[in-house]
C-alpha cells in the first residue's frame, strides 16, 4: 500500500491524496504520535491514507513502527538531509531526482529522472525477472531429475546405457541454447510482492521430472519389448525423446497457467528452442555421430512428446493449485516470523 507522509497541512495533503487515488483519510502527526494516540502506530498508519504535518523524526518513527509492529517491508522516498535517517531505516530507501548528497548516501536507490513512475517500472521489471528465474530454476531441476534418474535406473535395473557419452554431450549443448533465451522470455509482472517459495519450485519441478522419467520408461519399454529394435536405435530414439520433451517442458515451466496461455513465449526463446529440436531431429534421422533412425520413428517420437505436453501442463497446474491452497497459512506464519525478526532488529 502507498501512504503519503508530508509536512504540509491536512487539507493540502487530503486534496492531493484524493487526486492521486490514495483516499482522503489523512491523519496529523498528533493523531499518530500525540499523548492520547496510544501505542498502535502501525495500525493507525495502515488504516489511513497518509499522515500530514510530520517532522523528520516522525518519518523515522513511522518506518520503524511499520517494520516492528506491522511486519511490513517498507520503502521510503525523500530528498532532503532530514530524510536521511528514515531512508537509512527503510528496507528500500529511495532518493528522488535532485536529492541532497546526504539523502543519496543514505538511500538504497537513487533516481536520476524526475518523477516516481520509474519506481513502478523498476518493480514491474524486477517481478518479470523473478518469474524468469523461477521458470529457469523449475526447468533445470525438472530436467536434471528427468535425465539422471532415468539413466541411473536404466543402468541399475536393466543393465542398459540409454544414451551414449556423445549423446550426453549433444544434449548438454543443444539444451544450453534455449536455456539462455529464458532471460529474454515474456513474463507477467505479479500484481503482489513476490518472494522465493522453494517448496513450490521443488515440488513442481520434482513432479515434472518424475513424470518425465515415467514417460521415458514407457517409451523405452515399447521400443525394447514391443518393437524389439536394436539397442543402438533405441539409444538414438531415447536421445531424441529426451531432447524434444525437455525443450517442450520449458513451455510448461514458464507459465503457471496452461502452456498455450498468454504471455506467449518470446520469439527468441521459441525460435531457438525449435531450431535446436530440429537440429537434434536431423542428427537422429540421418545418423550424425549416432545410429540413424529414419523419419517415421523420429516423427513418432515427436508425436509421443507432443501428446504428453498437455498432460504435463495439467499436472503442473494441479500441483500449483494444491500448493496455493496451503499458501495462506504459510504466508501468515512467514509474516509472524519476519515481524518478530524486524522487531528484534529495531530494538
Amino acid at each position: 500500500a502507498v501512504k503519503m507522509i508530508t509536512g504540509d497541512h491536512e487539507a493540502i495533503a487530503r486534496q492531493i491524496a484524493c487526486k492521486l487515488g490514495l483516499g482522503g483519510n489523512i491523519l496529523s502527526a498528533d493523531d499518530v504520535f500525540g499523548p492520547t494516540a496510544g501505542d498502535d502506530i502501525a495500525g493507525r498508519i495502515d488504516s489511513a491514507s497518509g499522515v500530514a504535518r510530520v517532522f523528520p523524526e516522525h518519518k523515522f518513527r513511522i518506518v520503524r513502527a511499520l517494520q516492528a509492529d506491522g511486519g511490513h517491508i517498507v520503502g521510503m522516498t525523500g530528498d532532503g538531509v532530514n530524510d536521511a535517517p528514515a531512508l537509512k531505516q527503510a528496507d528500500v530507501g529511495i532518493a528522488v531526482s535532485g536529492a541532497t548528497d546526504a539523502a543519496r548516501a543514505a538511500a538504497d536507490l537513487v533516481l536520476t529522472a524526475p518523477g516516481l513512475s520509474v519506481i513502478t517500472a523498476a518493480i514491474e521489471e524486477a517481478r518479470r525477472i523473478f518469474e524468469r528465474m523461477t521458470s529457469y530454476a523449475t526447468y533445470r531441476i525438472a530436467e536434471t531429475i528427468r535425465v539422471l534418474v532415468f539413466m541411473t535406473l536404466s543402468i541399475l535395473i536393466f543393465d542398459f546405457y540409454p544414451v551414449t557419452a556423445v549423446m550426453i554431450v549433444l544434449l548438454a549443448i543443444l539444451n544450453d541454447f534455449p536455456i539462455m533465451m529464458i532471460a529474454f522470455d515474456n513474463a507477467d509482472a505479479a500484481p503482489q510482492p513476490v518472494r522465493w517459495n522453494m517448496y513450490r519450485v521443488l515440488t513442481v519441478a520434482t513432479t515434472l521430472g518424475l513424470l518425465g522419467v515415467a514417460e521415458t520408461f514407457l517409451l523405452f519399454w515399447f521400443i525394447d519389448v514391443v518393437l524389439e529394435l536394436p539397442r543402438e536405435t533405441t539409444q538414438t530414439l531415447i536421445f531424441l525423446k529426451l531432447l524434444v520433451a525437455g525443450h517442450l517442458t520449458i513451455y510448461v515451466t514458464r507459465n503457471p497457467r496452461w502452456f498455450w496461455s498468454k504471455p506467449f513465449p518470446a520469439a527468441r526463446l521459441f525460435l531457438t528452442s525449435e531450431a535446436t529440436q530440429i537440429a537434434g531431429t536431423l542428427i537422429a534421422v540421418y545418423g550424425m555421430v549416432v545410429a540413424p533412425v529414419g523419419w517415421p520413428y523420429a516423427l513418432a517420437v515427436w508425436a509421443y512428446c507432443l501428446a504428453w505436453l498437455p498432460v504435463e501442463s495439467a499436472v503442473a497446474r494441479l500441483v500449483r493449485h494444491a500448493i496455493d491452497l496451503r499458501a495462506p497459512r504459510h504466508v501468515r506464519h512467514l509474516g509472524r516470523v519476519e515481524g518478530a525478526a524486524r522487531s528484534s532488529r529495531a530494538r
